[in-house]
């Protein structure tokens, strides 16, 4: 899972910089991998990216070389390729035009699009990221392209992706020179809104500048470069809320969204045959902020109705339950555990106090990591345990490692006795669209019944979501409009919009690729060579003298 955000500003003496910069802070719960900014500036492109947080990877000499109207931003949190530098994005090619990519998801057919990059074009592949395939078989196909309109063209390179690659993806090229696209995959699995403000510089008309299905209208006045609107993308409706836009709508399952640059004009297009909307429902339980709107629903309120069904549940489960307090486990649980004391009549208490400063444990790569970090991340008011039957809520259980580590934390501060809720079903499956559940056997639910989970994590019982209460807990929010009557629930049901069974070879190749020993190995090799941010020169006499970050594309440029 990833964030991404692009920007089109009207006018070109205005820089993105500062935008992009605030937008991936509010975007950082999506990765804390690496992070990355890419810019046009009047046909020059400046990049940085590297390993770290937003706050980290982009210091003040790096933000004045970031100079332009146009430009990408990415978080990453990887579950494809390493965690090397080298594959932190934007990635860059430079043919035709001059591309930059920013990709949200996971590929699911690499194999066949690497053997088609390599053989049919004769492209070089420089890491194992699937985002490289996505901007290499745009590239291709806007090469490729026979017609001089470029709107025609950009719409059939998009139409040309989506028909070659498999998956659940959303990402935005940056084509320098041309302007902004946004894409969605065929389901829509992947999240991307987009909003527009009127400039605060270009002199915007006081008209009415959007259509009947929500697409910005062209300005009736246009003045040389000046094209009065700027156009935000991004995977949440939290970055286009901080940054002050007005959000516009999702884009559509299978659409493409392209800004011209040089007209001002905002084209869309469904570009995929047979489009049918299934976003992922991991997004509503987990990843995404209780403040966006996504696919037309409030996810606060969803994990309200969450917090509410599973209440009903516990009651006709255990109608005698002994219950004395419900704690919710910092953060993402809180709206759920809230609405669930409401339900059941009892207190809804802080007993965890989370320290900010830790990444989320559910993202660390490795076991031993994400289990020495629990008790780093949380600690608890003993008060609120010491001779209580608690309920403790969390959004969902992956390995079990956080849950286990955490009942104890419960014990070790005097509960009597601990009860676990899931406000998801039991995972049990890999995930295949961007979320790091590749490996089965790493599941806690794995081949286990709830009374096998319970006694393996430590709790005196423990109750999931139904996934049917999941699910409609999320449809009864949104209006008719939204049209969400299905959803990616892979990692529940073992159900694959794209078709994938468990069983295919795909899921042995992620298993050897992705699982946690094949994770350390790839971090002990990325260790040996300088963390992958080696420069395409063995001369590294300079670069061990300043910090350039990973740039293919370095920010220095010539004096003019």
């Amino acid at each position: 899972m990833c964030g991404i955000v692009g920007l089109l500003l009207a006018d070109e003496n205005v820089f993105v910089n500062q935008m992009l910069f605030d937008g991936l802070t509010v975007l950082q719960h999506r990765g804390q991998d690496a992070a990355g900014i890419v810019t046009a500036e009047r046909g020059r492109l400046h990049l940085r990216k590297e390993n770290g947080l937003v706050k980290d990877v982009f210091q003040t000499h790096h933000m004045l070389d970031l100079r332009g109207n146009l430009g990408l931003g990415h978080v990453r949190y990887p579950t494809a390729g390493s965690s090397s530098c080298a594959e932190a994005q934007p990635l860059y090619t430079n043919f035709p035009y001059g591309i930059c990519v920013a990709h949200n998801g996971n590929l699911t057919n690499t194999d066949e699009l690497a053997e088609h990059i390599r053989t049919n074009n004769r492209r070089h592949l420089n890491t194992d990221s699937d985002s490289e395939m996505l901007l290499n078989v745009f590239a291709e196909y806007l090469t490729a392209a026979e017609s001089d309109n470029m709107v025609e063209s950009v719409f059939n390179a998009v139409s040309g992706v989506m028909k070659k690659c498999k998956g659940g993806y959303a990402g935005m090229y940056l084509i320098n020179g041309v302007g902004l696209v946004g894409f969605r995959d065929p389901h829509g699995i992947r999240p991307m809104v987009f909003g527009t403000r009127k400039s605060p510089t270009a002199n915007a008309e006081k008209e009415n500048n959007f259509d009947a299905s929500g697409v910005p209208k062209t300005p009736s006045k246009l003045k040389d470069s000046e094209t009065k609107l700027d156009y935000v993308m991004a995977s949440e409706s939290v970055a286009i809320d901080t940054l002050g836009f007005d959000l516009v709508r999702d884009i559509k399952a299978g659409e493409a969204i392209f800004v011209d640059m040089n007209t001002g004009k905002c084209h869309t297009r469904i570009c995929a045959t047979g489009a049918s909307k299934a976003p992922c429902i991991f997004e509503y339980v987990y990843f995404a902020r209780p403040d966006s709107i996504m696919d037309g629903v409030s996810v606060y309120e969803t994990r309200l109705k969450m917090g509410e069904k599973l209440a009903d549940k516990i009651i006709k489960k255990y109608p005698e339950h002994d219950i004395d307090v419900v704690i919710p486990i910092p953060d993402t649980s809180r709206t759920s555990a809230l609405q669930a004391a409401y339900r059941l009549n009892r207190p809804f208490r802080e007993g965890f106090i989370k320290n900010r400063y830790i990444a989320r444990t559910f993202i660390m790569p490795g076991q031993e990591t994400r289990k020495k970090s629990v008790r780093l991340k949380l600690n608890t008011i003993k008060s609120e345990f010491a001779g209580k039957n608690v309920l403790l809520v969390d959004d969902s259980i992956v390995r079990g490692t956080t849950a286990h580590e955490i009942i104890d934390m419960a014990r070790d501060a005097g509960a009597k006795k601990v009860y676990f809720t899931s406000a998801a079903p039991p995972i049990r499956y890999p995930n295949i669209y961007g979320i790091d559940i590749p490996t089965r056997q790493e599941l806690v639910a794995y081949e286990r019944t709830e009374d096998e989970i319970s006694k393996h994590i430590g709790c005196d019982w423990i109750v999931y979501q139904d996934l049917e209460d999941l699910e409609e807990s999320i449809k009864c929010v949104a209006k008719p409009e939204d049209d969400l009557t299905q959803f990616d629930t892979s990692c529940f049901s073992g159900t694959y919009v794209t078709g994938e069974s468990i069983g295919d070879s795909y899921f042995n190749k992620l298993y050897d690729l992705r699982n946690d020993d094949a994770k350390q190995e790839k971090l002990k090799k990325t260790e040996q060579s300088n963390d992958g941010c080696e420069s395409m020169s063995n001369d590294k006499r300079e670069s061990s003298l300043k910090d350039e970050g990973c740039e293919g594309l370095h920010n220095k440029v010539a004096a003019r």
